[in-house]
């Protein structure tokens, strides 16, 4: 159909026209084998947006000739669930193939709504076929995922892409009629970022902002139409990484307008909020860290609280964990200690651990030494007494530098309360 985004009109009908995953849908290879046989157990694809999760599940249907339902995890609830069950259960035949139900971004269901999903898949009342670009072991419950197979997609590499930029210009209804000459592709390469959608939109961006007897794209082109078009956000491509970018350094910059306005970027152009939520918590142990440790506790609770609300509501956890990152006091001296740390056992290699802090689950251990001069801190005043931690070698070495946030300023008058002669800055 004409008036169709030009991506859904070159949605591919069958595994022929599919381009890319050939380590999937190509000849002999798993999933195409267990279409042809016509026995296709409940899956879930994992990849990156715009790699053809969907158009793989439809396909799938198609060739199975099985009623296809979908759902979207961003605003169904466990009664849609339900509904849906018990749809598929009564429009299934005895000793045919069970319907397909296709859920888009299952990763953002609850645990209720794939509570819900367990029976029917178990029993075989439906085969679920779900979609996620993040990693269902984190994202989909255990009882759940030991009930599917998980297939990994990869993005599309620019020989898929060109395949496809190609076709569409040569057999889309509408662009065929057209002259259009791709004289550069590497920006259109560049900001599709493997995401064969991004690709299409940006290709019909492109032909309907010019309306020449022909079109040539080239780098400039490209680039000058997507700056126009600031709302073609890109989840895979450049301007993704150029939005999350800003919205990082302006937390640590404790800009809250600037992070709040950047948040909100990413929202309107489709990002995850699971992506971002886990940006969050990053910050929060990177950036702000020992100067105020209630950063990560609030950042964590952000990230959990946003799979149980969901979708719109999330977007009020995102803002007020942002707001409050901003604004906090910044330090990054643990996130320099643990790489200085690291930096050092590299340079130090594995040297022995003191025989005092050893463990001796053995009598021959004990003969050894192994723990005889460790002091419990607990038995001795302030449940602290001096003695050496690091190896030998390391003895006066100084790794953590505190920085001069109040919180950390009280952290080391403590230390030095207790050490005397260490931890002096």
């Amino acid at each position: 159909m004409p008036q169709q985004p030009l991506a859904e009109r070159m949605r591919p009908k069958d595994l022929d026209d599919y381009i890319g995953q050939s380590h999937l849908v190509g000849k002999n290879a798993i999933l195409r084998r267990m279409v042809e046989s016509g026995r296709v157990p409940s899956f879930i694809l994992w990849g990156p947006p715009g790699v053809g999760k969907t158009t793989l599940a439809q396909i799938v249907a198609n060739r199975l000739k099985v009623p296809f339902f979908t759902l979207s995890a961003i605003n169904a609830g466990v009664k849609d669930v339900r509904d849906v069950i018990e749809r598929a259960s009564s429009d299934r035949f005895f000793n045919t193939a069970s319907p397909i139900l296709f859920i888009d971004e299952i990763h953002r269901f609850s645990k209720s709504q794939q509570d819900s999903l367990l029976s029917a898949v178990e029993t075989g009342v439906i085969t679920l076929i779900g979609a996620t670009t993040e990693n269902p072991s984190f994202e989909v419950i255990r009882p759940l995922l030991s009930r599917c197979q998980v297939y990994t997609l990869k993005s599309l590499g620019k020989e898929d892409l060109l395949q496809l930029l190609d076709r569409a210009i040569h057999t889309d209804v509408l662009l065929k009629q057209r002259k259009i000459v791709v004289e550069e592709n590497e920006a259109i390469l560049r900001f599709s970022g493997g995401d064969a959608r991004k690709l299409l939109n940006i290709l019909e961006l492109l032909t309907n902002s010019d309306e020449s007897e022909e079109l040539v794209i080239t780098n400039d082109k490209v680039t000058e139409r997507l700056q126009e078009n600031p709302a073609a956000y890109d989840k895979g491509g450049e301007m993704h990484y150029d939005i999350i970018s800003a919205f990082i350094k302006s937390v640590r910059g404790s800009d809250p307008d600037a992070a709040i306005y950047w948040l909100a970027r990413m929202i309107a152009g489709g990002e995850d909020p699971a992506f971002i939520a886990r940006r969050l918590v990053i910050l929060a142990s990177e950036d702000i860290g020992l100067a105020n440790p209630n950063a990560l506790l609030l950042a964590n609770a952000c990230f959990d609280a946003l799979k149980k609300i969901g979708w719109p509501e999330g977007r009020i956890i995102l803002a007020e964990t942002t707001i409050y990152l901003a604004s906090s006091p910044k330090s990054n001296s643990a996130y320099l200690a643990i790489d200085e740390a690291i930096a050092l056992v590299k340079e130090t290699g594995n040297l022995p651990v003191p025989l005092h802090l050893r463990n001796a689950p053995t009598s021959l251990m004990k003969e050894m030494g192994y723990g005889k001069e460790y002091k419990y801190a607990h038995d001795y005043e302030n449940h602290f007494i001096e003695q050496q931690y690091l190896p030998k070698e390391l003895k006066s070495k100084s790794i953590w530098k505190p920085q001069e946030s109040p919180a950390e300023v009280k952290l080391i008058a403590y230390l030095q309360k207790l050490w005397k002669n260490r931890y002096r800055f």
